[in-house]
């Protein structure tokens, strides 16, 4: 006889599980270890902790995608119940499993669109973290998800905040959502305080500890760019329904305003294991690790709208989220390839949107593209932004 009390078992397979979003939910499964049974791990190069990931978690699959970590690593004892398996090519054999219940896609860049296409394709829930892959081809995933029955759970800590206070109401209730933002390190500066910015300031957060290339994007304010967009196809809205404000605190994760006028806002510590416990566990919600307010040390909020002038990438994501077609694919590229060129030393802070920009400006647009389409595109920009960056120079004219 079934135990009525005991909450249902999930099966999960974590895509990124050695990068921020992965660890932190591996610390969820590990204070709700009686609800979630983790069935495949993958990295891409982090192979030491993958490993010591697999012999805690025991799961039925580990997955290494570079070919150079694979080769050393392929040969390392597992569990006894676990096995190696390689290559992209695996991630889907993984994640279409008939026993998967739940995919975590936490997988940086245009790199998690496999894996995300793939989960859906089968039908199954995709707690999406990755949040290019809506960027890239927000179109065609909404639509894939729709055919096949699958599902898309927001963990962007924003996504969910609006996903969470729209829960009970009709989406033709909702008049416009208001994505916040802490403004990253270089808030109140000007442009020309930044022109000589260095990658380690640019690294340092005020509020969130994310990993190197999310921390830049949030730096640019590139990171609310993409979430505009990501926003236009997680809940249908133009981009004149969505907004942005900059919340420095980070308590407020965003806003959603309905039609009679009244605002519901989600709020918690700046803390990402809440919103990746609410997109695991929902509609159900239950104790987890996740930091408290505490409310005596409360004493006042912030806004102010963002500085578009001195971060002009924000401009260019409600352009795209206008546009749509291959603009996605083409701004998303072009920024990887940016902020690695300026990780590297190759690109000041402020060529990441001018590199951008270019791209957008000298691709050949389509409004209706195929998957394979929206690849060839990303390919491009990224050879492009690495031609714009051989005929610069480190000091560049204004954007």
């Amino acid at each position: 006889m079934q135990d009525l009390t005991k909450p249902e078992r999930r099966s999960l397979v974590l895509l990124g599980s050695t990068g921020s979003i992965g660890t932190n939910c591996l610390d969820v499964v590990d204070q709700l270890s009686d609800r979630f049974t983790v069935l495949g791990l993958t990295a891409h190069c982090s192979g030491e902790l993958l490993l010591k990931q697999a012999w805690k978690y025991q799961p039925r699959w580990v997955t290494l995608t570079d070919p150079n970590t694979a080769e050393r690593f392929h040969n390392a004892a597992l569990p006894s119940s676990c096995r190696w398996l390689l290559g992209s090519d695996a991630v889907v054999e993984m994640v279409q499993h008939p026993e998967v219940d739940i995919v975590l896609s936490a997988i940086v860049g245009a790199a998690g669109l496999a894996g995300t296409w793939a989960a859906l394709e089968a039908g199954k829930t995709v707690a999406v973290a990755n949040k290019e892959t809506l960027v890239l081809a927000g179109s065609l995933v909404t639509d894939l998800a729709a055919r096949r029955g699958g599902r898309l759970l927001p963990v962007d800590s924003e996504h969910s905040a609006i996903f969470q206070a729209m829960q009970g109401n009709s989406p033709d209730s909702v008049e416009r959502i208001v994505l916040t933002g802490s403004g990253g390190p270089f808030r109140g500066r000007s442009r020309a305080q930044l022109a000589e910015v260095s990658v380690e300031e640019a690294l340092r957060h005020p509020t969130w500890r994310m990993g190197p290339k999310i921390t830049i994007d949030s730096a640019t304010l590139m990171n609310k760019a993409l979430e505009v967009i990501e926003a236009r196809w997680l809940f249908g809205l133009p981009p004149e329904r969505i907004e942005v404000i900059i919340h420095p605190e980070s308590v407020i994760h965003s806003f959603v305003e309905f039609k009679d006028g009244s605002v519901l806002a989600q709020l918690s510590p700046p803390d990402m294991r809440l919103p990746i416990q609410y997109a695991l566990t929902y509609p159900e919600r239950v104790k987890g690790p996740a930091r408290r307010l505490n409310w005596a040390e409360l004493a006042a909020w912030h806004f102010e709208q963002p500085d578009q002038e001195t971060f002009p990438a924000l401009q260019l994501g409600y352009e795209v989220a206008r546009r749509g077609g291959t603009c996605g694919a083409v701004l998303n590229a072009a920024n990887e390839t940016a902020v690695e060129r300026f990780l590297r030393g190759d690109l000041d802070f402020l060529d990441i949107p001018r590199a951008c920009r270019a791209a957008l400006d000298n691709h050949h647009f389509s409004p209706t593209p195929t998957l394979a389409e929206l690849s060839a595109c990303d390919r491009w920009a990224r050879q492009e932004v690495g031609r714009w960056t051989s005929l610069r120079t480190k000091t560049s004219p204004s954007m």
